[in-house]
């Protein structure tokens, strides 16, 4: 079958399976994790697969020279918090004086690679756990085979990445900022079209170089010194020491109670504390007095939401630079306290900054009911815009989440310092076994869609593929309108619509399964082994049985 044949095969909505189930943003990748598991692989051996198809098929969401965030679940039912990886780069070293002193940080260009990426040291740590405590067998080449052939061969462009040429045409043509795009992005000086072949050679010889040399090759080998040296000739300051230092941190997930399981996420500097928090909320205000869709249910959510927000704004930064106050803020008394300052009457006033980015959501599970849910991102679509060298590998720009250096905030710039990151992958868990798997792109979007997902899945029972199609809001400003509005999947004149606005929420209306409410994933896994999966309508993904 070829990549044209796998995409064109409009797999269905939903997808059921005994003996493992992946989810992705884009076919081939899924089709590739599939693979893996018809191979007997495990879970996270085929998310190893995905996270490396997407990083050639979704270049313009992901990507090596960007970051990674995993959950993983072995299914045993024992009574302990999935482990997390936080693959978050470091920044640099030697930061430039001008941004010591408090300079502004450039959203785009050489001056926003100001941190390391740590995708490729969250497979490497996931593949030791695969290897250690799941029984992985399969080779860490072989998980990486796919996307070298891919990279090599060529793969028809999405209607996604097609989307997103279009939108940055104007900017790409700025060749001093995005630095060696044009060689590999705009073969022949234009943008591929959707369905047409788009190779990547040069990627496709990175990859090859992991697939031999392993992870550390990317940090420490001569593909690390090529990278180095590419950066640094286009204007960014990391150095061969940077990448060197570079480390993901593993530790048990941050869980909190929530029905008649446990919520699971990343810790700290990522906002999964803030979907934590928005879920405790809705816990204490309730959702039974309110019909699902209604104007109530939505207020309330979003309600939540801007209550979360205020402290993820305040203190959510990276902990070995800041104190921020988990416990606290998950604590019974303060979502009681949050709760209590939400009125179902009027809309609290939302003057607060939006956070951008994009990002890829990808899921597996096996037959033996273990789990794995993982964001990997380049922060902004197609990242700083600059290649590091000829190595075919697109840098990311998370530096620019960094408040200025020397401001009172927790996230102020420091050298070595991880940035906040929205990125927060999930699973719900019953009895120690996951139920849930569960993510989105999206930015600050990826709490607001998370918590209507959640709540259809877990308080109102949907199946993934319903959850994932019904409407969606969007509380901040997008790239097609920048008023803090909050944006809502229905039509103006809508009776919910006009609900809101009498609340006084200042209203703008999305179109139906509009992209920009997130494009996210669900696999649910029943007690009796079947697991259920969908990928967002709103995307081009889709969710493979084994």
């Amino acid at each position: 079958m070829t990549a044209r044949d796998v995409i064109d095969a409009a797999p269905p909505a939903l997808a059921r399976g005994r003996a493992g189930l992946v989810t992705s943003p884009h076919a081939l990748a899924s089709a590739a994790g599939r693979d893996v598991l018809q191979q007997g692989g495990n879970a996270i051996e085929a998310a190893i697969t995905i996270a490396a198809m997407l990083c050639v098929t979704m270049p313009h969401f992901t990507g090596l020279g960007g970051d990674g965030f995993w959950l993983m679940a072995d299914g045993a039912g024992v009574d302990a918090p999935p482990l997390a990886i936080s693959g978050i780069g470091q920044a640099v070293k030697h930061l430039p004086r001008a941004l010591l002193d408090g300079g502004a940080i450039a959203a785009r260009g050489p001056a926003s690679a100001l941190t390391t990426a740590a995708t490729v040291a969250a497979w490497e740590a996931a593949y030791r756990v695969s290897r250690e405590a799941w029984g992985g067998t399969l080779s860490w080449a072989s998980l990486l085979a796919p996307a070298i052939a891919a990279a090599e061969a060529g793969f028809p462009v999405s209607r996604s990445q097609d989307f997103w040429y279009a939108y940055r045409a104007n900017e790409m043509g700025d060749a001093a900022m995005w630095r060696g795009f044009a060689s590999t992005f705009l073969p022949n000086g234009r943008a591929p079209v959707s369905g047409e072949r788009f190779r990547q050679p040069a990627l496709a010889d990175t990859l090859r170089r992991l697939a031999k040399g392993g992870a550390r090759e990317f940090y420490e080998g001569e593909l690390a010194a090529r990278m180095a040296h590419g950066l640094q000739a286009a204007g960014s300051p990391l150095t061969r020491d940077d990448l060197a230092a570079t480390r993901v941190h593993v530790s048990p997930a941050l869980t909190m109670p929530y029905g008649d399981g446990v919520l699971a996420t990343l810790p700290p500097p990522t906002q999964g504390v803030t979907t934590l928090q928005i879920m405790g909320i809705l816990a204490r205000l309730g959702l039974r007095d309110c019909a699902h869709g209604s104007a109530t249910y939505y207020h309330r959510l979003v309600e939540a939401v801007k209550q979360a927000f205020i402290d993820r704004d305040r203190y959510v930064a990276d902990p070995e630079y800041a104190d921020v106050p988990v416990g606290r803020l998950l604590s019974a008394a303060h979502l009681r306290a949050a709760a209590s300052r939400i009125d179902d009457r009027v809309a609290l006033d939302w003057p607060h900054r939006f956070r951008e980015g994009d990002t890829v959501y990808f899921a597996a599970t096996d037959a033996a009911g273990r789990a794995v849910s993982v964001l990997q991102t380049i922060y902004f679509d197609w990242g700083s815009g600059v290649m590091a060298g000829d190595t075919g590998v697109l840098w990311h720009n998370r530096g620019a989440a960094f408040r200025p250096a020397g401001s009172a905030h927790p996230n102020a710039l420091m050298p070595g310092k991880r940035p906040f990151h929205t990125l927060n992958p999930g699973m719900y868990l019953e009895g120690g076994r996951p139920r849930l798997l569960y993510g989105t792109q999206g930015a600050d979007g990826q709490p607001q869609t998370l918590c209507a997902l959640l709540t259809r899945l877990i308080d109102y029972g949907m199946d993934p593929y319903e959850a994932l199609s019904q409407p969606r809001f969007l509380l901040g400003r997008t790239f097609s309108d920048s008023r803090d509005t909050l944006k809502l999947e229905c039509d103006a004149g809508d009776d919910v619509f006009d609900a809101l606005a009498q609340r006084g929420h200042a209203l703008a209306a999305l179109p139906r399964h509009s992209p920009l409410a997130g494009q996210a994933g669900v696999i649910s896994m029943g007690a009796d082994g079947l697991a259920t999966g969908a990928h967002d309508p709103r995307s081009d993904g889709a969710a493979l049985a084994a």
